[in-house]
């Protein structure tokens, strides 16, 4: 570290935030003036807040010279950075990291959590001391590859002791703290985890690495709305990071479950940003904010497909965040203050303006904001989906979540009631601690009333249809949906409160589809039909309007008219960037010179030339 960083006045004390916090920060204050110094770590993962505050401190630093931005990563492409920053410096400060013996497989394997099970096996009977990590893509991969180790090891003769823990997101925090418990003497442990172990967690002790070379990826598909979790092969960086975590606390090895051709000619040298395969609604209603008229103006690193900003752009249009000419409106400008997805935050303004059931959609907005509440443990599935069932509103899944946190709530927010109701403690502290800041904004900044409406669930469920009207679907048959605005049939998930009802409802609205062996609709709520056509009266029911088949015709004519003139509006604003672009890489190229900026850029690692990736394979290996 320079010397000048090693000690800080107090007039300029040090602030260790998200990169989601001074993404906020910047709306308040565009120039971030009460910062002399910024460093951005881990940004080889390419966070989709990483990406935007990228562009924005770029402005940012050509306004204020005495600004200084320090981006700092262990596995990133560096002179990507620097070229992006005018030619910034570039530091390299090598690891102290011990030696690590990187072993490939001779061919692609056929199955790769059999090939893992076997390779942690071979190491345990004939290596020596030390324990094991393996990286696996999930929940259900992760459970399968324990059974199989501890089978397989009980079918040995006098096997050494082995100790095997999963890890994933999912899991009881105090089961995930097992992993960090020393093994007793004699016992080896392997952890078998998700990528949440290739940076976020150190594990003293792990001298193996068995790496599949998968992870879920969650990938957002703009003409459907819809995001899919894909298994797909992990990126070089990915690896080297997987590969460094057997060098911790002494020499390793590492063990690929795929071809040393594979890794040099058909993985990606770095993840796809995140800002290229996620839903940008919230992304672009923070931009507008910020005073972006053309989002192509915008300086990103790598910039978002044109289907997904004009899908975002739509979508905010539909939910009265933006007028017609890519204006904010005064709800749109509220929505801003709230750091969610838009469709969350329309619902949070309405319930006080004009349903006046704020406390019940503070509640469920929260509950929305974190992972799944409910756990269900591979070896007591019946017992925990007969406690789910008991807090089933069969009307809503949003009312679910309701009745789940006031239970909560009623018995005193009690770890233990939590554990035998099969309910993730931490996850619901996380959503209370959610729900005090969005009340602050609610209640201090924005100056809104908090009113209760009891029992009324028709009122949240017309609240909770104001903000996802344009994410409707029609019954069509048993559990079977068909989307109002896109036809995609989609399904009820097993888990729903109104999967498997007798007589399901004929109209839903959902919180996201997610596609994993079928389109499901996650987090749904029975609505009425008219409720669509009251709110969203541009794209239902425009007959129980009592509009003439004509004047019917004239209106969808307009409105699709208006949707081609904003979507070729877009398309000639990529084409008219893409080319002044080109032109400027030209123009820099034969001028030859770099500017300078106060951007350091460091770099641990090594970096190439993005290849095109190979097609994943479920369990099929390289």
């Amino acid at each position: 570290m320079p010397s000048d960083l090693r000690t800080v006045p107090a007039t300029r004390p040090l602030s260790n935030m998200t990169d989601g916090v001074l993404l906020r920060e910047s709306l308040t204050q565009q120039d971030l003036d009460k910062y002399s110094c910024i460093i951005m770590d881990e940004a080889h993962e390419r966070a989709l807040n990483t990406d935007v505050l990228m562009g924005l401190i770029k402005k940012v630093l050509a306004r204020r010279r005495d600004l200084k931005l320090i981006v700092t990563s262990a596995t990133m492409n560096s002179e990507r950075f620097s070229r992006f920053y005018g030619g910034a410096p570039e530091f390299i400060i090598p690891g102290r990291t011990f030696p690590v013996d990187i072993q490939y497989s001779r061919s692609p394997c056929e199955d790769y959590v059999d090939s893992a099970v076997k390779q942690v096996l071979a190491i345990h009977v004939s290596h020596g001391a030390g324990d094991i990590l393996v990286f696996m893509t999930g929940q259900e991969d992760i459970e399968v590859t324990c059974e199989l180790i501890e089978e397989r090891l009980r079918q040995l003769v006098d096997p050494p002791k082995l100790m095997v823990l999963p890890i994933y997101s999912q899991m009881p925090a105090d089961l995930q703290a097992k992993i960090f418990d020393p093994a007793p003497p004699g016992v080896r442990k392997v952890i078998v985890a998700t990528n949440i172990a290739e940076t976020s967690l150190t594990v003293d002790g792990i001298m193996y690495v068995v790496d599949a070379g998968f992870s879920k990826l969650k990938v957002y598909n703009p003409r459907m709305g819809m995001d899919t979790l894909q298994i797909t092969p992990v990126s070089q960086a990915n690896a080297s990071q997987r590969a460094g975590r057997a060098g911790r606390t002494g020499p390793g090895k590492a063990f690929h479950l795929y071809t040393e051709s594979a890794f040099k000619n058909e993985f990606y040298i770095q993840t796809i940003p995140e800002i290229q395969r996620t839903n940008l609604a919230n992304t672009v209603l923070l931009l507008k904010s910020l005073g972006v008229k053309d989002l192509l103006d915008f300086d990103f690193m790598d910039p978002p497909p044109q289907d997904t900003i004009t899908t975002s752009l739509f979508d905010l249009w539909a939910l009265g965040a933006l007028d017609h000419v890519g204006e904010l409106t005064t709800i749109g400008r509220t929505m801003t203050a709230f750091p969610m997805d838009p469709s969350l935050a329309k619902m949070l303004i309405t319930s006080a303006t004009d349903y006046e059931c704020s406390e019940e959609m503070l509640t469920i907005v929260s509950m929305l904001s974190v992972p799944s509440v409910f756990y269900r443990p591979k070896e007591r599935q019946e017992e925990s989906d007969a406690a789910r069932e008991k807090f089933f509103v069969h009307e809503s899944d949003h009312l679910t979540l309701l009745h789940v946190y006031n239970q909560w709530k009623s018995n005193g927010y009690s770890d233990g009631w939590c554990i035998r109701h099969f309910l993730h403690p931490k996850a619901l502290r996380r959503a209370k601690e959610i729900r005090e800041q969005l009340h602050d904004i609610m209640v201090g900044q924005q100056k809104m009333e908090l009113v209760s409406c009891g029992t009324d669930w028709d009122v949240i469920r017309k609240c909770i249809c104001s903000g996802y009207y344009h994410q409707a679907a029609r019954r069509r048959g048993v559990g079977e949906y068909i989307n109002l605005r896109t036809s995609v049939t989609v399904q009820l998930h097993p888990t729903s409160a109104l999967y498997g009802l007798g007589d399901p409802p004929d109209y839903v609205v959902y919180h996201e589809l997610i596609l994993t062996s079928k389109e499901y609709m996650s987090c749904v709520t029975a609505v009425d039909p008219h409720w669509l056509a009251d709110l969203g009266g541009v794209f239902y029911s425009l007959k129980s309007k009592e509009y003439s088949a004509k004047d019917k015709r004239i209106i969808e004519g307009e409105f699709n008219r208006k949707m081609e003139i904003e979507r070729q509006m877009v398309e000639d604003r990529l084409k008219e960037e893409k080319r002044l672009q080109e032109q400027e890489e030209k123009e820099k190229l034969l001028a030859g010179r770099v500017k300078s900026s106060g951007v350091v850029v460091k770099k641990i690692g090594s970096n190439g030339v993005v290849k095109k990736p190979i097609v994943p394979r479920r369990r099929m290996g390289f």
